[in-house]
């Protein structure tokens, strides 16, 4: 037990630091979040103790620098180019110019949680979403008096929303297979927990954006300059690797910026190198979580978290709370919902079979928690990049992000109430 919480402590830690001082502060702002992850890095590598200090070392460099981490940066780095020489240019001016003048200000709200939700549903990822949307949601918010941090939760929201049901979603195609459940299956039941959740939150967004004012006069559109992100945007619709759509992108702002003379070429390289920089907070952020994480999992922190949950279950209604609670907290310390999900995956597996669960509610559960918890999770990467696009702390877009929090209390309210009953 003390070394399941030994092992556990540096989350602790980190949050203490974070959460504790910035309520004492009365400021979220006044701590910066790279410096309690510093000492909660420096914490854990302390308490590791069992190895030498330069085998503490390279394990924290390890969970920092593992494929998932590395690829993350690239989209750091390729996202904060396209958004800063996309800015430069005017595009992203243009695109919530030719937004503002199709849609009228009461529908705003809605019809950006309805895009990342549709774009979403059909890239399967939440990345791609908040990278595509997140910079014309902040543009909108400026032109229209609104809080930018409502704007970029109605994204991030929304974003989760296909993560959660897309058949092309690497949550989705993670849940049904460590269930042995088949995709279509999956998505029906999921279908049934979320949408009520999703309809709720599409109307608080129309009653919300009654109180949105349009702007005095909206600029003339410049078609030309919206391009790029229409190229983003359809490329992504069709699957597109979220990389090679930023790099994309990329391409199209600079000869676009180059032909209207909106910079010349080292304007354009200014433009992108001053983009890569804004991500740096962002870069350091994701690379010390994932040492921390890679810490906590080697002294045993989550098998602890398994062993905790699944000692009592007595019931279907105790195994399927046990399955969510599982994610959940592995999801905490992971920062990453498909690896939470391959983590508890099998445990899940067991837990069904031995309390005669339906494996494609199992999955749904498995989904809709992890992607609850990524959801809200300050330090995950869907957070950090819409908090880096939009010049927030991500503790600031936490209050309004809505539909996570809807859709994992429908989950809990499916399990406690065993809905839909045919999958109970």
């Amino acid at each position: 037990m003390k070394k399941g919480l030994l092992a556990l402590s540096p989350l602790a830690v980190f949050i203490l630091l974070y959460l504790v001082t910035s309520i004492v502060a009365g400021d979220f702002y006044k701590v910066p979040i790279t410096v309690a992850f510093m000492v909660a890095s420096i914490y854990a590598v302390m308490i590791s103790s069992g190895m030498p200090l330069r085998k503490r070392i390279d394990a924290y460099s390890r969970g920092a620098s593992t494929d998932q981490m590395v690829l993350m940066i690239w989209i750091f780095v390729l996202a904060g180019a396209f958004a800063h020489s996309a800015k430069v240019m005017g595009a992203i001016d243009a695109t919530v110019n030719l937004t503002l003048s199709l849609l009228p200000p009461q529908m705003l709200l809605a019809g950006l949680f309805l895009a990342a939700c549709f774009i979403s549903l059909s890239i399967g990822t939440s990345v791609g979403t908040i990278v595509a949307l997140t910079p014309i949601a902040a543009g909108i918010a400026e032109q229209t008096d609104t809080s930018i941090p409502l704007m970029t939760a109605v994204v991030v929201g929304g974003s989760f929303f296909g993560d959660n049901l897309s058949f092309i979603s690497d949550t989705t195609i993670v849940a049904t297979s460590t269930q042995g459940c088949r995709l279509s299956d999956k998505f029906r039941v999921n279908s049934f927990i979320v949408l009520p959740a999703a309809i709720v939150i599409l109307a608080v967004y129309l009653f919300m954006g009654s109180d949105v004012q349009s702007p005095h006069t909206v600029p003339e559109v410049e078609f030309v300059k919206v391009i790029p992100y229409l190229i983003v945007l359809v490329c992504a619709v069709f699957g597109m690797n979220v990389m090679a759509v930023l790099t994309l992108g990329i391409i199209f702002t600079g000869v676009i910026g180059l032909y209207l003379g909106a910079f010349d070429i080292y304007g354009w390289l200014q433009a992108m190198g001053d983009g890569i920089t804004g991500m740096g907070e962002l870069i350091i952020i994701t690379m010390m979580a994932g040492g921390l994480l890679e810490i906590i999992k080697l002294k045993g922190g989550i098998d602890f978290i398994i062993r905790l949950l699944t000692a009592r279950v007595h019931s279907k209604r105790g195994a399927e709370l046990s399955i969510a609670a599982l994610v959940s907290l592995v999801n905490v310390c992971t920062a990453n919902n498909t690896v939470a999900i391959i983590t508890v995956g099998g445990i899940a597996k067991q837990i069904g079979d031995r309390f005669g669960l339906d494996n494609r509610k199992c999955a749904s559960i498995l989904d809709t928690f992890s992607c609850f918890v990524q959801g809200l999770i300050p330090y995950g990467a869907q957070m950090l990049m819409a908090a880096g696009l939009a010049s927030l702390n991500p503790v600031s877009i936490l209050p309004y992000l809505y539909y996570p929090m809807a859709i994992g209390l429908v989950a809990l309210l499916a399990i406690l109430f065993r809905y839909p009953r045919k999958y109970s």
